[in-house]
């Protein structure tokens, strides 16, 4: 599909991992994902990407906390005593896909799409990240509104834009 016949949010994803792109393979690196509340999408926008196979090493669809224990070695306490949507466990899938690919960069995700799900501590549209490259791990939260595809559409584009940031940045220690 050209670029013209997409809407503007499917083109500004497009433009983010072309530059995602461009710069992963510049630098002779590969990605990998962890995703849990976006189901694949950010790894559907990568593979999206002709050519893709050169900086994309693979991802995790995590979406069971069973699943980020298998696939990413999340330990079930954290899981338990944290929450699936929490800064620790946002963590533990972005070391947990490193650990499990050939990569050298890993962006994780986990929060609440709803429309279900929210609690007052974690309501709806409450996203966890995890950035794992350099040996570093930085995660943050945002909270995005809207129903939950606009919530799953803000989480990729945020995912992809601040992973750009920090790569062209480099990772605070």
């Amino acid at each position: 599909m050209s670029p013209q016949l997409l809407s503007n949010s499917e083109q500004s994803t497009h433009i983010l991992v072309e530059q995602l792109a461009d710069f992963l393979l510049t630098r002779q690196q590969f990605l990998v994902t962890a995703e849990s509340c976006t189901g694949g999408l950010i790894a559907a926008a990568c593979t999206d990407l002709a050519g893709s196979s050169n900086w994309f090493e693979r991802g995790f669809v995590t979406y069971s906390n069973a699943a980020k224990t298998e696939l990413l070695g999340v330990d079930p306490a954290l899981i338990a005593r944290r929450g699936a949507v929490s800064q620790q466990v946002a963590q533990a899938m972005a070391q947990g896909a490193l650990s499990h690919a050939h990569a050298q960069v890993a962006v994780a995700v986990t929060g609440v799409a709803g429309p279900t799900g929210g609690s007052r501590a974690k309501p709806v549209g409450t996203v966890w990240f995890g950035f794992a490259l350099g040996g570093s791990v930085l995660t943050e939260t945002r909270h995005f509104e809207g129903d939950r595809a606009a919530v799953r559409a803000a989480t990729v584009q945020h995912a992809l834009q601040r992973l750009i940031e920090l790569l062209v940045q480099g990772l605070p220690a």
